[in-house]
């Protein structure tokens, strides 16, 4: 049985979520979840209380022990990208993007 956890528009680039997700891939969610505590990225502690969210959804659904669970998916996609313009010199304009990400974590036995 699947617990699963979903965070949408998270003001995060896809790529900056996924060096965090990619290191907990496959381990128990216990572990993982003291791993995220000690990163020193930004997106680190999105997915740590995103896992935290999951293992609390594991009790509810009495899937099985929280502690016990495997982190068996963990990915992101992106979302939609909000457009900034920055005034530039001699009438120009520059773009900003400022991406967003939709984060799910799944855990299962």
């Amino acid at each position: 049985m699947n617990a699963k956890a979903i965070l949408k528009y998270a003001r995060i680039t896809p790529r900056k979520a996924r060096r965090v997700t990619d290191l907990i891939k496959g381990k128990k969610a216990k572990e993982a979840a003291v791993l995220l505590s000690f990163m020193p990225y930004r997106g680190a502690a999105m997915v740590a209380k995103l896992l935290k969210s999951a293992m609390a959804n594991a009790g509810q659904k009495n899937v099985a022990d929280p502690d016990e669970l495997n982190v068996s998916l963990a990915y992101v996609d992106q979302g939609p990208t909000m457009k900034r313009i920055m005034p530039r010199a001699m009438g120009r304009a520059n773009v900003i993007k400022k991406r967003t990400s939709h984060i799910t974590v799944v855990l299962s036995d």
